[in-house]
């Protein structure tokens, strides 16, 4: 027992541990450099993809050891913060956004911040670490602590991770873009550094994201073999 357990916390520290190593110096540099670009994003993706598949395998093989038992209302708790999450992930991947991946390309410095990102600028981020999160109450064993402490600890990091890395690719345009955001959430809007944009969310964006969530409602035994409540 004692060794599945040690498979899903190894792989956990992995998945995470490969995720930060590859992204920083001195390491990413150096694969740039040997790789270029566009090779080390795919090497990258790469180690990722095997890293998750990994951890979820141990995962699924280790026994359940119970930490707490969560009555009813905390699972309904959590059918409350999925919707949150599911909209976070859905606004934020459907709007560019400077901190991800060629965000340099959406950088307006004439309205850095719109939508989604007047909330926080890592709305997908924040929406992983909530469900990860919620994932870990509801569960309440070691193994789920160890697979979705592993996301939230990889989402929330990311956010710190992502600003350094984008103020030195940004140079000086970051600073607009900063100060117009935030990432905790709604903490620029109470700042009064940035108005809540609902109209550059959309209605449609918040449509898509209950249908998502209604469909991963639908799915969510015959994805995970669990059932949403235990009545």
């Amino acid at each position: 027992m004692t060794g599945t357990l040690g498979h899903v916390a190894a792989a956990a520290l992995i998945f995470v541990g490969t995720h930060f190593a590859l992204a920083m110096r001195p390491l990413r540099p150096w694969l740039v450099q040997r790789l270029g670009e566009n090779g080390f994003r795919g090497f990258y993706s790469a180690v990722a993809i095997l890293a998750l598949v990994w951890l979820a395998a141990a995962y699924r093989h280790a026994p359940y050891v119970e930490l707490w038992t969560l009555a009813w209302p905390g699972q309904w708790l959590v059918l409350l913060v999925m919707p949150v999450a599911v909209f976070l992930l859905v606004a934020g991947l459907t709007m560019p956004n400077p901190t991800a991946a060629d965000g340099e390309r959406a950088f307006d410095q004439t309205q850095p911040a719109r939508g989604i990102l007047t909330v926080t600028r890592h709305p997908v981020l924040w929406g992983i670490a909530l469900w990860a999160l919620a994932h870990i109450f509801v569960n309440g064993d070691v193994a789920a602590l160890l697979l979705f402490g592993a996301m939230a600890a990889l989402a929330l990091g990311g956010m710190a991770h992502l600003d350094a890395k984008k103020r030195d690719s940004l140079g000086s345009a970051w600073g607009p873009f900063a100060m117009t955001t935030s990432v905790l959430p709604f903490q620029a809007i109470r700042q009064g550094r940035v108005r809540f944009d609902p109209a550059g969310i959309g209605w449609g964006r918040v449509a898509l994201a209950l249908a998502v969530y209604v469909a991963l409602l639908m799915a969510h035994h015959w994805i995970s073999g669990v059932p949403l409540i235990a009545w």
